[in-house]
């Protein structure tokens, strides 16, 4: 019954971000005419050939009938063509994601778990100097956007001391194979994955050391520590238990904000995932495009606190518990 309303709820918000992915495209300014072929192309093409054009795109359409052919697409499992790349939005996506995915995956995985184990560790020792100067330079870090900590770290590593790339996500026309090819990406993916990392962690930081440090003085800690468990044992299997639901809460929410930071800091990097892909669709109003690139992200974040609800009654039976009492309630 909890999954079955969950599912049901989360196709609803799957809908609503459907048309907000729909509409706000066609809000922009400017005609994807002109984004595409220029103010030259009105000199020189026949009128014919521009009603032809906008009837071919579907732009002498009215927003209804868009709306409707759109979600007679998704049905389909069609996300339609690109105006500007001239081919299935599906075939151009598929070009770009894997980076995105390398890049957000690398990321959302590092910022997790070092964000966990560092609120761990601090809330263990509230109060202690390690306590004071990890929270000051998280701190520090994480009130600067993602793309202010890129572009330090561009101005630093890629320019005064050259240890990495400028940008990009593989040498061009390197002619590199194998393990060199793994190593080269790895350069490439340094810096971008460094500058979210550090800007994305001081959330789940936070998180954990605040449920650490307030959990100190539970009974379960006092039992655990009367019996003669290992302070680390202590630390990472009892204290670490309960601080784990809250934490993977902060995963599911993390998402969401960490693919707005991920689409700033592929520009600043000039790294070709779904941010280099976005920014291409906007400046030439590729309403299929756009709605692609949106649905997708929508789709993603959707299906991740999804399963992080369904996790919950894992990481922490109480909840199943409370879930059942509600359901009986009713």
């Amino acid at each position: 019954m909890r999954v079955s309303k969950l599912l049901a709820d989360y196709l609803i918000a799957l809908f609503i971000l459907c048309s907000l992915g729909f509409v706000l495209p066609r809000l922009l300014p400017g005609d994807p005419f002109l984004a595409i072929y220029g103010e030259e192309a009105l000199l020189q093409m026949t009128p014919e050939l521009k009603a032809e054009i906008y009837r071919r795109f579907a732009l002498d359409q009215s927003w209804a009938e868009q709306f409707s052919a759109y979600i007679g697409s998704l049905l389909q499992a069609d996300l339609g063509w690109s105006y500007f790349f001239n081919a299935p939005v599906v075939k151009v996506m598929v070009g770009f994601l894997p980076w995105t995915i390398l890049l957000a995956g690398a990321s959302l995985l590092l910022s997790s778990v070092g964000g966990f184990v560092l609120g761990l560790e601090s809330g263990s020792r509230k109060g202690s100097r390690w306590d004071k100067g990890l929270f000051a330079g998280l701190m520090l870090i994480g009130g600067v956007p993602d793309f202010f900590v890129g572009a330090l770290l561009l101005l630093s590593f890629a320019v005064s001391w050259p240890l990495f790339p400028l940008g990009g996500a593989v040498t061009v026309y390197g002619g590199l194979s194998g393990l060199a090819w793994g190593l080269d990406v790895l350069r490439h993916l340094m810096l971008p994955l460094a500058s979210l990392v550090l800007a994305r962690m001081t959330t789940m930081y936070l998180l954990c050391r605040n449920s650490a440090a307030g959990l100190l003085r539970a009974p379960f800690l006092r039992t655990a520590r009367s019996k003669g468990c290992d302070e680390s044992a202590i630390r990472y299997r009892h204290l670490g238990r309960s601080v784990l639901l809250p934490a993977a809460t902060s995963t599911g929410l993390h998402l969401s904000h960490l693919f707005a930071g991920i689409l700033m800091i592929e520009v600043v990097f000039g790294y070709p995932g779904m941010g280099t892909l976005l920014q291409r669709a906007l400046a030439a109003r590729d309403y299929p495009l756009l709605q692609g690139i949106l649905l997708l992200s929508s789709v993603t974040v959707l299906v991740v606190n999804f399963l992080a609800e369904l996790l919950y009654p894992i990481l922490d039976p109480r909840v199943k518990t409370v879930c059942i009492s509600n359901t009986e309630k009713g």
